[in-house]
């Protein structure tokens, strides 16, 4: 029995390959999902909103991620990893989306509802699961700059199948990842740094996916029938703030 995990740099490409996993036979149980909630793609009343924008025009996910709302339903997964989805605080990340073993360790909790932040749970709960420290840091600081950890549990002899599907959705190794990071100056992940907020996790994804693709919207369900923009639309974004134009308005 190994772990294997990968981040993604948008959340959706996370929950493609959690769906394709458990298409595929993978059991929910041994699926964990850690994702940055800067843009606020999913709310503590457990909808979503696939273009990041906050109709309530309130902080839901600091609502949620104060409370560790839902994290210990979602341990249950009896509909999927995805069918319940909860939300936590992490330091140096901010409010993260999250289901399944990984996020139980992070936070502390066994089987049991979360209360308050998972105090630098993450690497210590990537490094309790065989990782090492050095790629659980990558990792880590992977999410505090908007990504999403998708780690599968699985035996020697289907490490590889589950290795084609994440990387097929775009998931990417520590080793690749770190080297980027490292290039900057970066060395390890600090619980104590400042999360980064909607404007720096687009510029930050802008870098690594410049090719412009268009995605289909991302919900627990996957009936939905109109077509999510908000990648492409992020990237524009992303290069007119760094050329100095001035961005069109979200609507």
């Amino acid at each position: 029995m190994r772990t294997i995990t990968r981040l993604f740099d948008h959340y959706s490409d996370g929950l493609d390959a959690i769906r394709s996993l458990e298409s595929d036979g993978y059991h929910s149980h041994d699926i964990s999902l850690i994702s940055n909630n800067a843009e606020e793609w999913h709310a503590a009343d457990g909808s979503t909103d696939h273009a990041g924008h906050d109709h309530d025009h309130g902080n839901k996910a600091g609502e949620g991620a104060a409370t560790g709302a839902g994290v210990g339903a979602a341990l249950g997964g009896g509909a999927g990893l995805l069918a319940g989805l909860g939300m936590l605080a992490i330091p140096g990340v901010g409010p993260v989306v999250a289901a399944g073993w990984l996020a139980a360790t992070a936070a502390g909790a066994l089987g049991g509802a979360v209360a308050g932040g998972a105090t630098g749970g993450l690497v210590g709960a990537l490094t309790d699961d065989g990782e090492n420290e050095d790629d659980a840091h990558v990792y880590a600081e992977g999410v505090r700059r908007g990504g999403s950890l998708v780690s599968v549990r699985i035996a020697d002899d289907r490490a590889q199948d589950v290795e084609a599907v994440l990387e097929r959705h775009g998931g990417v190794k520590a080793e690749k990842r770190g080297g980027a990071y490292r290039s900057e100056g970066w060395e390890r992940f600090d619980p104590s740094a400042e999360p980064y907020d909607r404007d720096r996790v687009v510029a930050e994804r802008a870098r690594y996916r410049t090719d412009p693709v268009a995605q289909e919207p991302r919900s627990f369900t996957g009936t939905d029938t109109v077509r999510d923009d908000s990648i492409s639309d992020d990237r524009i974004r992303a290069e007119q703030s760094r050329t100095g134009e001035t961005p069109p308005p979200r609507i």
